[in-house]
């Protein structure tokens, strides 16, 4: 039984309704937040759903309120949902000291290493928790779900995507860390989160999962990275993920957007080709 939602605050956005709730998560320990946009064909239904993973730094606000989506998703009938990115007060030593690691840098993982270990469990709470409040306390379709990110939650929405190919029907991403296990980010995070071990790594990226697959999502994974964006060299790798797709013949659209950095300005001009590749794959709701 999902715990009890608390509604924080709700506002009429386009004929639906944008929410923001608190509940106590089991999977974190802790008291977590999302958002979730419900257009207003949920009232005849349950409708179609699209998770989206923030980046480093970023809230469940962070979507809502730059990236321009709710018109879209409004007149397509698509919910959409937003998780906090990372637990809030866990305590734990070290998750304020730095940006990429800790609070707000959570990576979509499920730590196995100490001190994160206890708290640190994106990967069970987008889904399993979240997964389950969307699909049977409010009226998301479970036979209908994708999901997408920027940055970290790129790397986020296509590894979990590769992780649950039956409960995610489609996968897109804005510039994701697409090799963590070659850059920065990806290393520092691993290291923390989940210690010296290859195997563990190799679970949460999304270029060595797409390895030892055959075509995991045929219908397409869409991709956008800019080609002005200041970590494209050192942190993303979108090339390491085209060549994993390629030797696993999986179809991938990747796109290369001349002049764009990694901001929402680059999202929010981008977005309705997304939603409307999210749809083609999962369908309107039946009204």
């Amino acid at each position: 039984m999902p715990a009890a939602l608390e509604l924080i605050s709700q506002h009429r956005c386009f004929g639906g309704t944008q929410r923001y709730y608190r509940h106590d998560s089991a999977e974190i320990g802790l008291p977590m937040r999302f958002s979730v946009f419900v257009p207003p064909q949920a009232e005849q239904g349950p409708v179609p759903v699209l998770f989206y993973l923030a980046g480093l730094t970023c809230t469940e606000e962070t979507f809502m309120i730059k990236a321009g989506a709710q018109r879209l998703a409004a007149e397509l009938g698509v919910m959409l949902v937003a998780p906090d990115t990372s637990p809030r007060g866990a305590n734990v030593a070290g998750e304020d000291e730095s940006w990429d690691l800790g609070t707000g840098a959570g990576f979509y993982l499920d730590a196995t290493a100490e001190p994160w270990r206890g708290h640190y469990r994106m990967d069970s709470y987008v889904t399993q928790e979240l997964y389950g409040i969307v699909t049977r306390t409010l009226p998301g379709d479970a036979a209908r779900v994708g999901i997408f990110g920027h940055s970290m939650g790129g790397h986020g929405a296509l590894v979990l995507a590769l992780r649950n190919p039956g409960k995610f029907q489609s996968v897109s991403a804005f510039a994701p860390i697409a090799a963590p296990s070659q850059c920065p980010w990806g290393r520092k995070a691993f290291g923390a989160y989940l210690g010296d071990h290859p195997d563990a790594w190799a679970a949460y990226d999304a270029s060595l999962l797409m390895r030892g697959l055959h075509q995991p999502f045929p219908g397409g994974i869409l991709v956008d990275q800019g080609t002005a964006d200041q970590f494209l060299a050192e942190q993303l790798y979108p090339e390491v993920f085209e060549a994993a797709c390629a030797a696993a013949g999986q179809p991938l659209t990747l796109r290369r957007q001349d002049g764009y950095d990694h901001g929402y300005y680059f999202i929010s001009t981008f977005i309705e080709d997304h939603i409307r590749f999210h749809v083609e794959r999962l369908g309107k709701p039946a009204v």
